[in-house]
């Protein structure tokens, strides 16, 4: 059997088929890349710089935007995808790329975990929220979400490193992935099929339980609650979390819960569209829309009358010192 070092690069065709729209998608592309790491950064920005944003919650949010702009880390093959219909890429870096991606989207589900105990404490348990969600606490949420995120798929990368692949060197894709990958290997993957199968599926069955009981209970808080107002009030903090689950498991859930038999190129390749390119999308917008206090914060920060109104402020106070005497 030959090793895995019989094949040294892989050749990325992700767009293969639609050579004729190249220039249509790099600009569709680039332009997506822009907005998601201008809309990302800002939130951050914002949530750092504002000392009313320095809560928990916006805490969280900063972390999620910061992990939302390093899931673009896939772009640079992406762009040569689009530019030349292919990219090449080496062996150790495409193992590489893979288990970065495995690691942020795995990180982005316990972080969106700890994001929903964040709410439930604040409904559910609103009189001790200041001293359960504390600067130390939420600090080491967030870190743990680090450290298992990137420890939980490293089992997937050592099995994978280790496989043989001699055979074709087309990855049908948009970067390197674990079920693209697999499908070139020239010997038993069955193993690695189960491993990645198992730490998506669980990962996410888990997270996704979890949240779902946490809203539950959300839920039940909410009804009970006396007035409609108060129900509104409680109803709007939880809600952008909401849409940005609802947006990340629906992609996460059709990329990765498949059964390798009806395995689709195609059908991944859109999957991965969705993922990579729509939920950093959407995710600043969400949280600047929803968020009363972020859009606060954005006019307080990027209001362009603020200085236009003090350029006008100081030129009046130019013309009354000027003006002479009666």
């Amino acid at each position: 059997m030959e090793s895995n070092q019989s094949i040294t690069e892989f050749i990325i065709v992700g767009f293969s088929n639609i050579s004729s729209y190249h220039p249509l998608l790099f600009t569709l592309l680039l332009l997506l890349y822009f907005v998601i790491i201008i809309g990302n950064a800002v939130i951050s920005f914002l949530i750092l710089c504002d000392p009313h944003l320095h809560l928990p919650m916006y805490f969280f949010i900063c972390t999620l935007s910061i992990l939302e702009m390093v899931v673009t880390a896939v772009y640079p093959t992406l762009f040569a995808i689009v530019l030349e219909g292919k990219a090449r890429i080496s062996f150790s870096s495409c193992l590489l790329q893979m288990y970065i991606f495995h690691s942020l989207v795995i990180t982005e589900n316990y972080l969106l975990s700890i994001m929903a105990y964040d709410r439930y404490v604040a409904i559910c348990n609103s009189l001790r929220y200041h001293a359960i969600m504390t600067s130390k606490f939420c600090k080491a949420l967030v870190s743990g979400c680090w450290l298992f995120g990137f420890m939980t798929p490293l089992l997937l990368l050592i099995l994978v490193s280790r496989m043989p692949f001699c055979g074709s060197k087309e990855i049908h894709h948009l970067f390197c992935d674990s079920s693209p990958l697999l499908t070139l290997a020239c010997a038993d993957n069955s193993l690695n099929v189960i491993v990645d199968l198992a730490i998506s599926s669980l990962t996410i069955i888990v997270t996704s339980i979890f949240i779902l009981m946490t809203y539950t209970k959300i839920l039940v808080a909410i009804m009970k609650m006396r007035t409609a107002e108060e129900r509104r009030k409680a109803f709007s903090t939880c809600a952008s979390h909401l849409i940005v689950v609802l947006v990340f498991y629906g992609s996460v859930a059709f990329m990765y819960i498949q059964l390798q038999i009806s395995y689709s190129p195609a059908y991944d390749l859109a999957t991965a569209i969705h993922h990579s390119l729509l939920t950093p999308l959407f995710s600043p917008i969400i949280y600047s829309l929803r968020s009363k206090e972020i859009k606060n914060s954005l006019k307080k920060y990027f209001k362009p009358k603020r200085i236009f109104n003090r350029n006008v402020h100081v030129a009046t106070v130019l013309v009354v010192r000027t003006k002479p005497a009666p």
